[in-house]
């Protein structure tokens, strides 16, 4: 008898509903449903928990459709178009002996992408590999989900010659795993797919640096491919530290995982940290060594670490006999009746105009001249300034370490000579992945520390985290990620084995939101995330 017959569910979207046969796949319901969307539906939300239209309805739901203007419906969209690229390089022999083709990071509009053992990607190779790829997206191809035992995947991955991919499942506690073919091709994805290569239309290939970009749509406008430009210095930053971590071994979690399976994880954190404190020494060096500079601005996203790397900042001027002064920009906010509103009426702290940076000016340009002044102290229950009697004098090797969002933003120092001022961008740059084609986006492991940092220091929930994260990602992309490139310096926060510190606190707080709660998909979704890593308990030498 087949699954469901004879049943009848009922269906309700938007406060509309219909019955239909126990059985039906969301694909059938979607395709009516999209006559009435902008954007193309990749997934659906059934009571509350996310399906992908291969799966079939089989009880009363209510359904909301999901777009690539939603989280999980853009990731969906982009690791299929990793899924449709992979299968097209498969198709091409001559790519055999250049080594696998890695998904890294995300770059402007797209990801990085690169060859393991080649330098140079040509530009022919890329264009056939494209056109392929539109030719399979015009077939409509179905992307076919099965489930098979954890050692018959360790198998295969062996065979197909994805180490990163056979060393992961040696780790895996369940016995099964869902493997997704395209056309004879088969891969390991983290997430939902599309149910057919029609699905997948907007893409390119370009060659970048030593390797190429996989040009997708961006999240808030999935009609398009965007020329969003690459931060070259950030790029840099980031490309270096993931071909070091290649190097030692820790390019992805199964890495990781030996390191921690073996014992060595304590060495693995004393030499992390031991290089983090020589590279924050070698920036205290060079502001050192440049003449005239008496304000260090430091700017970066949320939970980047911008306070704890301005204070080992500070400790390593101090080692070679400057005088670092740590002053909180916040102390500059407008009084609060003077701060703009966002378009829903409410006040934007993010904003520059939030800032008075006439005082700012002013009060930095007396220091340089060598006047006395009296900083501001901001108190935000009241929403004004009031002064305390800090008062603060520039002599020789005094320095001001500045630290705040609009920090790399010329229009917030505009009165301070560019020698002045030596501006630092620090982020948590992720330089570790899942394995070779899932990778890891850096905002995962920020949020991962902001939930912690929250629910630790201001007992926040993990659901209230959760909720607010979006409007911060909204903040940053208006006012840090635009003046990226204006940095002297970029600094990676990234802590190769922070994760697998974290987890245990994390999951505690994800298992906490509310199944009913909107949060609740994000949380599913970071727990799964967290099950890859084994946990390195902390104590003795990382204090979270």
């Amino acid at each position: 008898m087949e699954k469901g017959k004879g049943k009848i569910c009922k269906v309700t979207i938007s406060g509309s509903s219909f019955e239909v046969p126990a059985g039906t796949r969301f694909l059938e319901i979607v395709q009516e449903q999209q006559k009435r969307e902008k954007d193309r539906i990749y997934l659906v939300s059934c009571n509350g928990e996310l399906r992908e239209l291969i799966a079939h309805v089989e009880e009363d739901c209510e359904l909301r459709m999901i777009t690539a203007r939603d989280k999980p419906g853009y990731q969906t969209l982009e690791r299929s178009t990793v899924f449709l690229m992979m299968k097209a390089f498969s198709e091409f022999p001559d790519v055999e002996h250049r080594g696998h083709v890695i998904v890294d990071f995300s770059a402007g509009a797209g990801l990085f992408c690169r060859f393991s053992d080649m330098e140079e990607v040509p530009e022919e190779l890329l264009k056939k590999v494209e056109k392929r790829m539109r030719e399979l997206s015009e077939a409509a191809i179905p992307l076919k989900k099965s489930t098979i035992r954890t050692e018959d995947a360790i198998r295969l991955f062996r065979e197909q010659g994805m180490t990163s991919k056979e060393k992961l499942f040696r780790f895996r506690r369940s016995s099964r795993v869902n493997i997704y073919e395209l056309d004879g091709y088969r891969d390991y994805f983290y997430g939902y797919m599309v149910p057919d290569t029609s699905f997948v239309t907007l893409f390119s290939l370009k060659p970048y640096e030593k390797g190429f970009i996989l040009k997708i749509p961006p999240m808030k406008d999935p009609s398009r491919l965007a020329n969003v430009a690459v931060s070259r210095k950030v790029f840099r930053k980031l490309y270096d530290t993931t071909i070091q971590a290649e190097k030692l071994g820790l390019a992805d979690v199964a890495g990781l995982n030996e390191y921690v399976a073996k014992g060595n994880a304590r060495d693995l954190i004393l030499s992390q940290e031991a290089l983090m404190e020589k590279q924050i020494g070698d920036i205290a060096q060079k502001i050192c060594s440049r003449q005239g500079v008496r304000f260090v601005m430091v700017a970066g996203p949320s939970s980047s670490g911008k306070t704890t790397f301005s204070n080992r900042l500070s400790t390593q001027l101090r080692a070679i006999g400057m005088k670092p002064h740590p002053v909180e920009v916040d102390n500059y906010f407008r009084p609060r009746e003077e701060t703009p509103k966002d378009e829903n009426g409410d006040y934007d702290f993010e904003c520059l105009g939030a800032m008075d940076t006439e005082l700012f000016n002013s009060d930095m340009t007396k220091l340089l001249n060598g006047e006395t002044v009296e900083l501001p102290t901001y108190n935000f229950l009241t929403g004004k300034r009031e002064y305390r009697g800090n008062r603060l004098h520039l002599g020789e090797g005094d320095l001001l370490i500045l630290e705040g969002i609009h920090c790399l933003n010329e229009a917030f120092s505009y009165a301070l000579p560019a020698e002045s001022k030596m501006k630092i961008y620090i982020s948590c740059l992720t330089q570790m992945n899942i394995d070779e084609h899932n990778r890891i986006p850096t905002t995962d492991a920020r949020l991962l520390r902001r939930l912690t940092r929250d629910a630790r220091l201001r007992g926040h929930s993990a659901q209230a985290t959760l909720q607010r994260w979006p409007s911060v990602g909204r903040g940053e992309q208006k006012y840090i990620f635009p003046f990226q490139d204006s940095a002297d310096i970029v600094f990676n926060s990234a802590i190769i084995y922070e994760t697998a510190v974290l987890k245990p606190y994390a999951e505690a707080l994800l298992f906490g939101v509310p199944k009913d709660s909107p949060e609740f998909v994000e949380a599913k979704r970071l727990l799964k995330f967290l099950d890859y890593f084994l946990t390195i308990p902390a104590g003795g030498v990382y204090k979270v």
